[in-house]
């Protein structure tokens, strides 16, 4: 899944509109997993000019880049952080792990060839997935579309859960036009059936 997908994922899931270092926790552990791969390969193709085909055709395959993926992709190291977060009942440290933790469980399913050793310690061994969210090859032109449209609902969600009252108002505002109208069409139905109102009484009442 595209990095900004996890971050808005993460926010919506784990951000706290009340305390800012807990949404900033959750915003760092839904980027954190990606960002090894961020700097790795900045580093090559904008230091190095290392071209782009070559980088994540053979460099990204290398076990050098591997054997740090497996420390920021593990299921095991990040479980023992958010427990040690639970035990020292850190809002922060569990906002950054459990968003870490949502980032994986959302990749584990959506890599194909370029999957992790998500179990690093225990084991090296890779799912790989017959599903990609990128490439075409493994319905990556299904998949894409379908975390779009989940990134923009949990978009809507964030923007609701950090702007409360807008949002608290809108839908007050709205229960309130339509119990008016339902209110509005009682009345007219009512009016019309004890005659004798004529036309344009019934349409005024109505308006």
């Amino acid at each position: 899944m595209n990095t900004p997908a996890h971050i808005i994922f993460g926010i919506a899931a784990f951000g706290n509109p009340d305390r800012r270092a807990v949404t900033t926790a959750a915003i760092a552990g839904a980027v954190i997993p990606d960002l090894s791969l961020y700097l790795l390969s900045g580093w090559e193709l904008l230091i190095k000019g290392t071209s782009a085909t070559f980088v994540f055709g053979q460099v990204y395959y290398s076990e050098s880049w591997q054997s740090i993926f497996r420390i920021d992709n593990s299921f095991v190291l990040w479980g023992l952080l958010l427990v040690v977060g639970l035990m020292a009942r850190s809002a922060v440290l569990i906002a950054l792990c459990s968003a870490a933790l949502m980032h994986l469980i959302l990749d584990f399913p959506l890599h194909n060839d370029d999957a992790r050793a998500h179990f690093w310690p225990l084991t090296n061994w890779k799912f790989i997935s017959p599903v990609s969210y990128w490439d075409p090859k493994y319905y990556g032109h299904i998949v894409g579309p379908v975390e779009i449209g989940l990134a923009l609902v949990a978009s809507v969600y964030a923007w609701c859960k950090f702007s409360g009252r807008g949002c608290a108002a809108s839908l007050q505002f709205w229960r309130c036009s339509k119990l008016r109208q339902s209110s509005s069409l009682a009345l007219c139905l009512t009016h019309k059936k004890r005659g004798p109102n004529t036309r344009a009484a019934f349409y005024k009442c109505c308006a």
